[in-house]
């Protein structure tokens, strides 16, 4: 479970579009009405938000994740979102004229083991995130970020014991020009969490 994209990671010499690009123009949802980005800050004692709905920069989500061993209590911030150019999105999937108009978004989003068991096998949590532009879920592109600078690869982190924090960045393909970047996180079945980041 923990490592269901693996696979996929293991396999692409470049990084592997999981939806189809057309994606990013489908689907609406009714909760991302989706905010840009500007890389801002998290503030160092960040509040927590009760249930899934709208956070304000730096505001954290607490949510449970049933993992291996057992169910983990994880809070959740998303610390802003890289927005790249066409030329950086044609060079990273396998076919440049797939990435027309578009370029990559990289959510960081910060999580931390609250309560649970330790981890010995790797963690599902990031499973969740999902980066959403102009309102409209963009494409996935699995292995494109574990390089990114301040990111950890979900895959190397075997051990996870309470009060530790990763840092796990997930690039998704956005239409270039997007006026607006969300990052969504959610437990299983649950209502999303979703931080706004506006776009200059």
């Amino acid at each position: 479970m923990p490592h269901h994209k693996t696979a996929l990671r293991l396999a692409a010499p470049v990084a592997v579009l999981a939806l189809a690009l057309t994606a990013c123009g489908g689907g609406d949802d009714a909760d991302a009405d989706a905010k840009g980005s500007s890389s801002p800050e998290v503030s160092a004692s960040p509040s927590r938000a009760a249930s899934g709905g709208d956070l304000a920069t730096g505001e954290s989500a607490t949510g449970k994740v049933a993992e291996d061993p057992g169910e983990v209590t994880y809070e959740v911030v998303a610390q802003k979102v890289d927005v790249g150019t066409e030329a950086e999105a044609a060079k990273a999937v396998a076919d440049a004229a797939d990435a027309k108009g578009k370029v990559l978004a990289t959510a960081h989003v910060k999580y931390t083991h609250k309560s649970g068991p330790a981890l010995t096998d790797g963690s599902s949590v990031h499973d969740g995130t999902t980066v959403f532009a102009d309102g409209r879920r963009g494409g996935v592109l699995i292995g494109a970020s574990e390089d990114a600078a301040g990111c950890e690869d979900p895959y190397d982190v075997d051990s996870w014991k309470q009060g530790e924090s990763h840092v796990f960045c997930e690039t998704y393909v956005i239409p270039a020009g997007a006026t607006s970047v969300e990052v969504h996180w959610e437990e299983e079945d649950g209502e999303p969490y979703v931080w706004k980041f506006p776009q200059k």
